[in-house]
């Protein structure tokens, strides 16, 4: 990315957090209620909290996050590439339509019953939720890569490997990112509700505590902490999809 580019961006997310403080101020000074206390007060509330356990907490969330997203990336991945395959996409395709319009939310006190109340439970159910956004996602976008390109590397003498390598993984790349981008919003959601009871670990947890105990400068501060936790995320799929994506930005 040119460096004008990259001041730019960093320029932009700058203001736009500056904006969202005023912002902030202005709604806290209006209702003066002790609801809605004011950035600085959060600020000092979240750099107490570093100093205590708040990085802790935070650091277990995204542990959860990032496993549960990978775990799903690669499942999802490999069975949405296989459709460009018509035969492979008519097996998919039934399953898809079975299981994406369930509520996977509401597998959670199935999940805790198989795999406990510790982490691995949250991971897969982050997992599940986000495995069907980039299974659909990149299904549909395997199923639209055209076939002459397909044609054109096997007339060369090309094997499936060469197929998925050079065609469609590249082509469906971009939008595989795309849902990925789409997921850490979900991801993060998931995340809140299976830390907001049976755990004493997360950034969920910490919320609901905090609220349980009115202590409103350590619940904005834990609410702040997880949208950082999302921003970064989307900071680093960006950085990776200019990278592995060049060509889009061209």
């Amino acid at each position: 990315m040119p460096r004008s580019e990259t001041e730019h961006r960093r320029w932009s997310y700058l203001i736009a957090g500056l904006l969202l403080i005023v912002l902030w101020q202005a709604i806290s000074v209006l209702l003066n209620s002790i609801a809605l206390p004011t950035p600085l007060t959060v600020f000092y509330a979240f750099i107490a909290g570093l100093k205590d356990d708040l990085l802790s907490h935070l650091l277990v969330s995204a542990a959860r996050v990032g496993y549960g997203i990978v775990l799903a990336l690669s499942l999802a991945v490999p069975l949405g590439l296989i459709s460009y395959k018509k035969g492979a996409d008519k097996i998919i395709t039934p399953f898809i339509y079975l299981l994406y319009p369930i509520p996977h939310i509401v597998l959670l006190p199935l999940i805790i019953l198989l795999f406990g109340i510790g982490d691995l439970s949250k991971v897969i159910l982050i997992a599940i939720i986000v495995f069907f956004q980039i299974l659909v996602t990149t299904r549909d976008a395997a199923r639209n890569i055209s076939t002459n390109y397909i044609y054109s590397l096997l007339s060369l003498g090309a094997t499936d490997k060469d197929v998925y390598k050079h065609v469609v993984f590249p082509a469906c790349l971009p939008k595989i990112l795309t849902a990925l981008r789409i997921s850490i919003g979900t991801a993060i959601a998931v995340l809140f509700f299976v830390e907001s009871f049976a755990t004493r670990k997360g950034l969920g947890y910490l919320i609901m505590d905090s609220w349980s105990r009115m202590d409103y400068p350590d619940l904005y501060a834990a609410i702040v902490s997880m949208a950082l936790l999302g921003f970064c995320l989307y900071v680093v799929l960006e950085l990776v999809e200019r990278k592995v994506c060049a060509w889009v930005y061209v």
